[in-house]
């Protein structure tokens, strides 16, 4: 499947809604197991609702065409940094690829284009090199694209009972969705890095769009959760030095991955579970090869359905087994600030691994969900983070590091997961398919 058609198929899989009983705050939301009651709309989220009463985000789902007209902040920091972002020409129209210019980019790969180089090194100068795999051995670097997804309760209660914190890719649209849901994220203690505003190909974007869709992602976070990420990884890992650029200027570094479960595609109809288990599997089978003994791994899987995630919980009790340690990959970085808030502090690699508290920064007010957009979301430009390993590949006896137990009963997602996508957006995904 190309680049251009993959992305059409998986984002008439990403976002919905349902209508039934109405949350109050996370805990409430948190509470429910019914996925229907999981997936009612948070209209009740007065930050959300006022903010978009004011106009302050684009249309979910869709592509961010511009700036918004009364974002005066935004238009600032993009007019700081455009013109020093690399000259390269977009890729597309809107986040869509033109097949053309895929066919026939150069071999010599001048952007560093990982669509369709898997360059993971820029090649222009100043721009930091992607995280494809995390510095410590026998380690897995954990997490998931595509959330919050609305119904993931049951998912995120098996995480919980592990005591297995992972990476949320969060997408803007969805946060605003379902911003109870992307509370849960900060309240179970995991991490949470941006993945764009409408998930499209972020090189088939101008620079003004590129800039947007990362912007509104940040702004949307910091709304409901309180806190302003310094990470991103790209929808489908489309990314050049241009858009890298971009997300540095914004304080975010980027994570890719070398390992894919391709588990989004079964629901996409271009890949069999059988085969997303041979991913699964054949990651499990190089960690036992010690394929890991030096330098650990990430691995491409997502919160996006009832199946991506059940199949997670099913591979977890072998992935613990494979890998001395399961983390978050900003912990296997040692990365303790995980946002520009200073307030929140993510625990050292060994600090996680034995079980220990973060030490803790009480240099600056604590951040809460609901403030203003303002000052904080996007400040300063990313620097590459510590990549210190500890190098200590002991066995811990961490419940993060360890054996599932328990019944890996069903995930209950819900079904309504195509509706609002598929209503918004039918025009857009019938012209790409």
């Amino acid at each position: 499947m190309s680049p251009s058609r993959s992305a059409a198929v998986l984002l008439a899989l990403l976002a919905g809604s349902a209508w039934a009983q109405t949350p109050t705050n996370e805990a409430s939301e948190a509470a429910f197991t019914d996925p229907v009651t999981e997936c009612t709309p948070a209209n009740n989220f007065a930050p959300v609702a006022a903010a978009v009463a004011a106009s302050s985000f684009p249309a979910i789902w869709l592509p961010v065409q511009s700036l918004l007209p009364n974002d005066s902040e935004g238009a600032a920091k993009f007019a700081a940094m455009s013109g020093s972002i690399p000259n390269i020409a977009p890729k597309g129209v809107l986040g869509v690829l033109n097949e053309t210019i895929e066919d026939t980019y150069p071999a010599a790969d001048p952007d560093c284009w990982w669509t369709v180089a898997t360059c993971v090194t820029p090649k222009a100068p100043g721009v930091n090199p992607d995280i494809a795999s995390v510095p410590e051995p026998n380690t897995l670097g954990y997490g998931f694209d595509d959330g919050p997804n609305c119904s993931h309760n049951a998912f995120y209660d098996f995480l919980s009972e592990q005591k297995q914190k992972a990476t949320m890719y969060y997408i803007g649209s969805n946060v605003i969705d379902w911003p109870y849901q992307a509370q849960r994220a900060i309240t179970d203690g995991h991490e949470i890095c941006v993945h764009t505003w409408s998930h499209r190909m972020m090189t088939a974007f101008t620079n003004e769009q590129a800039f947007g869709e990362l912007w509104y992602t940040i702004q949307a976070i910091k709304l409901v959760t309180g806190v302003t990420p310094t990470c991103w990884r790209p929808p489908l890992g489309d990314v050049d030095d241009r858009i890298r650029y971009i997300a540095q200027q914004l304080g975010l570094f980027t994570i890719m991955w070398k390992y894919n479960s391709n588990d989004w595609e079964v629901s996409a109809g271009s890949a069999t579970p059988a085969q997303v288990q041979a991913n699964y599997n054949a990651l499990v089978a190089d960690a036992q090869s010690g394929a890991f003994d030096t330098v650990g791994a990430i691995i491409l899987t997502h919160e996006l359905n009832n199946y991506t995630m059940q199949t997670a919980i099913d591979n977890y009790k072998n992935l613990s087994a494979a890998f001395k340690h399961i983390v978050p990959v900003g912990v296997a970085l040692n990365q303790t600030q995980p946002y520009v808030e200073s307030n929140y502090t993510q625990q050292t690699f060994e600090q996680y691994i034995n079980n220990e508290a973060a030490t803790p920064d009480i240099n600056n007010e604590a951040a809460t969900p609901g403030n203003s957009t303002g000052s904080d979301a996007g400040t300063g430009t990313a620097a590459a983070p510590g990549s210190s390993s500890t190098g200590s590949g002991s066995k811990s006896g961490s419940a993060s590091s360890g054996e599932a137990t328990g019944s890996s009963s069903a995930v209950s997602v819900s079904s309504f997961g195509l509706t609002s996508v598929v209503l918004g957006l039918c025009g857009i995904v019938a012209c790409l398919l």
